[in-house]
């Protein structure tokens, strides 16, 4: 690709010893090592305010943010399981956004006790709103079992995780081109209303 896959990783949970900023953070290491350039927002690092229509847009966090979400090709998305939903955090950095995320792919990265299918289920609903991509299966741990003070232990899961940095790094590609094609020409397509 000419163009090294740029990849927002986004650290969804404020707490201190986050096992989802962990296994995210391990993800990050193995898609640079690949070769991809990766920007890591962590949430509990870089706080939000809360997002407010009337206020955000000018407020003086605003457009370092937007700028930061419309460089990247793929959004990786790390969040525990919190009653069956994402984190709050996750949701107002999402919430900031909207045609900054169109036509590009979101993957995801879930700790949950449940399997965290309805989590999945959120972020794709979320990505679909926005016009983007999400991969066709979402990746979810368990702590203890498979993650235990910050390390994969469970085969299974590093597994896992090695299918998701291959997925990211393929279908992230093969989007990302697609992306700037219908951006720079003049077939009808649903990026067509982001043309310059």
């Amino acid at each position: 690709m000419s163009h090294p896959l740029h990849i927002l990783a986004v650290a969804g949970s404020l707490g201190e010893k986050s096992s989802s900023c962990a296994v995210l953070k391990l993800v990050v290491e193995q898609l640079r090592a690949a070769g991809c350039e990766v920007d890591l927002l962590d949430l509990h690092a870089e706080p939000l305010a809360m997002f407010s229509p009337d206020t955000t847009y000018a407020a003086p966090h605003y457009a370092a943010l937007a700028a930061r979400v419309a460089r990247a090709d793929v959004l990786l998305l790390a969040t525990p399981d919190y009653h069956g939903s994402l984190s709050s955090a996750l949701k107002n950095f999402l919430d900031h956004c909207w045609k900054e995320f169109a036509g590009k792919l979101f993957a995801a990265i879930v700790a949950s006790h449940e399997k965290g299918l309805t989590v999945h289920d959120q972020l794709r609903t979320i990505a679909r709103q926005c016009y983007a991509w999400s991969l066709p299966y979402g990746v979810s741990f368990a702590d203890k079992e498979d993650v235990q003070d910050g390390r994969v232990v469970s085969e299974n899961f590093q597994k896992r995780l090695a299918m998701l940095v291959h997925d990211v790094r393929v279908y992230g590609e093969l989007l990302a081109r697609q992306r700037r094609a219908d951006l720079a020409g003049k077939e009808p397509g649903f990026l067509a209303r982001h043309r310059k």
